[in-house]
């Protein structure tokens, strides 16, 4: 069998893990790990400030809490997402206001943005898919203009760019998963990453249970108190330790994605040439990190039958999000703006082969060739 993914392991993240329980005998958050996976992606990715967290979840809850946001706000975000993107700012009391997507990269169309702002939105949330930007000029010129926040759900980005500038870092705020299906992991993670310089006191407050620990550790205060809200968000130092030995190989890592992605897409370009299925499209202004390969059916009966097909022949594949504006949730706390024009088509079209690190050649030929047959199969 061919697993859809397999959790990235190099070896030496065994090594750092005991480093951190026998020799750092620290194994709490913000730890000598902790610390430095930070400063890696503050130096690498030139941003004033990284905190490591506990899930990408969490940082887009810290996000929620720097934007100030509160009961009757409104927040738009793409319906074409993980829960997690909306769900950080329902439980402030956010209404979300979903506008729809572009059916080339399957980001939020920017050209719908301006239309939906109120008097009451006072966030945008571009959602970089499959790690490949949203055009982050046009959004951050409308933040401008109507004076919002733009905090970016990077979960995916991790060693993407727009324009040359790391995604997570254009907006305000940021934020990256480090979850095991990811292409840097440490199990369960994520980071929220500070552009902003203003926000980076109340943040270490609220990362750190609503305290003022981290001045106290500085020197900068003699004792710690409650201040301000917040939660318990650092992770293990077990965690972090897993994630730098990846990060120290990070750009070796990336490469070897986009290896297995290109070799994807050379191998499927003729069915694409044929009109038989449609491939991602990466534009001219970003470079993107090979997070997933996906490929588009006509319609949902058609991608049904070819994930039978693939798992019959031992390849696990998936579909995506189910748009979040139609789910029983998505009804009660937000409102589609506009028309649905692809959100849900392009949904019911998409699936995901299988993408890790180390995939061998082999085996990608093999899915090829079997894709390759499904529609030989199905076109006679």
């Amino acid at each position: 069998m061919i697993n859809f993914n397999v959790p990235l392991f190099l070896g030496k993240e065994k090594e750092y893990i005991k480093e951190a329980i026998e020799k750092n005998q620290k194994l709490c958050g913000d730890g000598p790990f902790t610390k430095k996976c930070n400063k890696w992606m503050e130096e690498n990715f030139d941003v004033s400030k990284v905190l490591l967290t506990t899930s990408c979840t969490h940082a887009l809850e810290m996000a929620a809490i720097l934007a100030d946001i509160h009961p009757g706000d409104e927040v738009i975000a793409p319906s074409y997402t993980f829960v997690s993107t909306v769900n950080a700012f329902v439980l402030r009391g956010a209404k979300i206001v979903f506008v729809d997507i572009r059916p080339d990269t399957l980001n939020i169309d920017e050209k719908l943005i301006e239309d939906a702002i109120t008097e009451k939105t006072k966030v945008i949330i571009p959602v970089h898919y499959a790690g490949v930007a949203c055009e982050m000029d046009k959004i951050m010129d409308i933040a401008k203009k109507y004076h919002l926040i733009v905090i970016e759900d990077a979960a995916q980005g991790v060693m993407s760019t727009y324009k040359g500038k790391a995604l997570g870092t254009i907006g305000d705020l940021g934020t990256y998963s480090f979850h095991e299906t990811k292409n840097y992991t440490m199990g369960e993670g994520g980071a929220l990453v500070i552009s902003k310089k203003e926000y980076i006191e109340r943040a270490e407050i609220i990362r750190e249970k609503g305290t003022d620990r981290s001045k106290f550790f500085r020197g900068q205060v003699d004792k710690y108190s409650w201040v301000d809200v917040g939660s318990s968000y650092l992770p293990s130092e077990l965690n972090a330790a897993y994630l730098y030995a990846q990060l120290e190989e990070a750009r070796m890592i990336n490469d070897n994605r986009l290896k297995t992605w290109l070799q994807y897409y050379n191998g499927l370009k003729n069915l694409e040439e044929k009109k038989l299925i449609d491939l991602p499209v990466i534009p001219d202004y970003c470079s993107h990190n090979a997070h997933m390969f996906y490929i588009k059916c006509k319609n949902l009966e058609e991608r049904t039958s070819l994930i039978n097909y693939l798992k019959g022949e031992g390849i696990y594949s998936a579909f995506h999000y189910v748009p979040l504006h139609s789910s029983e949730a998505g009804l009660k706390y937000g409102r589609f703006h506009g028309k649905d024009d692809y959100t849900t088509r392009e949904s019911e079209r998409l699936v995901r082969l299988p993408m890790y690190f180390g995939l061998e050649t082999e085996k990608i030929k093999y899915i090829i060739d079997k894709i390759d047959n499904f529609y030989q199969i199905n076109s006679i």
